[in-house]
This record gives structure tokens, sequence and C-alpha cells, in this order.
């Protein structure tokens, strides 16, 4: 799984505006649609805050990975970004969230959809990585960052 096959340099941010778990996916969300890659947003972010209400995607140790699947995208999509100031997040450790990765997928293709959980994970577990990430001073400089890891 290539991360930079999902992820186009439209789709990540540096800073978020949002202030709150809901105004980030929105957001997040959105880039996507500005970038076109979504049928239908509302379906979209429907489906990923679903997911959301059944656990929190808030792995912890700062990062946070929403996720949903439905048929308003035809293949797996990723945006990122990374907040201005630490969210709560509803996160298995208790902590803030400053890195948030959205993934959204159509309902069928499950595989991807695990893969690029993996791919993200793996590369989080990378402390130093992980705190050069949240240093990031821009979405350019972030998906570079992403991109090199490739």
């Amino acid at each position: 799984m290539t991360l930079t096959k999902i992820l186009s340099p439209s789709c990540v941010k540096v800073p978020l505006a949002g202030k709150d778990k809901n105004s980030v996916i929105t957001e997040l969300v959105d880039l996507l649609e500005d970038a076109g890659l979504l049928r239908d947003r509302d379906a979209v972010l429907e489906a990923v805050m679903l997911r959301e209400k059944t656990r929190s995607t808030g792995i912890g140790s700062s990062i946070a990975i929403p996720h949903g699947k439905c048929n308003a995208v035809k293949e797996l999509y990723m945006a990122m970004g990374l907040t201005g100031e630490p969210i709560d997040f509803d996160s298995v450790d208790g902590k803030p969230v400053k890195i948030v990765i959205l993934l959204v997928s159509p309902a069928n293709q499950t595989g991807p959809h695990i893969q690029a959980l993996a791919k993200i994970s793996k590369l989080m577990l990378d402390e130093e990585f992980k705190k050069e990430l949240e240093n990031a001073e821009s979405g350019e400089r972030l998906y570079e960052m992403i991109a090199g890891r490739d």
C-alpha cells in the first residue's frame, strides 16, 4: 500500500481550522469534496460520523484515524491534517489529538482499507517521525514527509 496513491497534496491541511472532533472531521471530508473525489459529500460525512459514534477513532499518542465506508466514493481516499491546538477526540489514552488522518472507502473494498490503516499505524509507531509530522509547518511539508516515507 502506497499512501501517496490515496493521498493528494490538496487533501492535506496545516493547520486545520476546526476546534473539535466533528468540525475537524467535516473539514477533512470537505478537502476530499473540494478535490472532486466524492460522489456524495453528505453520505461520506454521515458514514464517518456513524463510525465515530460506534467507537472513537482516537487511537492514542495524539493520533486519530476517523474512517468510514460507503458507496459515495469509487475508491479509497485519504485526507489529513494537523490541528492548530490539540483537541479532545475521546481517545483511548484520554489525551488530546494533533494528527488527524481520514480514510474513506467503498463499502465493498475492505482489503485496501485495512492495508491503509496498517500502513498508517506502522508509520505512526515511529515516535521520532510522528514528532516531525506534528511540527510540520505546512500541508505541503506534511505531504512531503509522508511521501518520503512511502
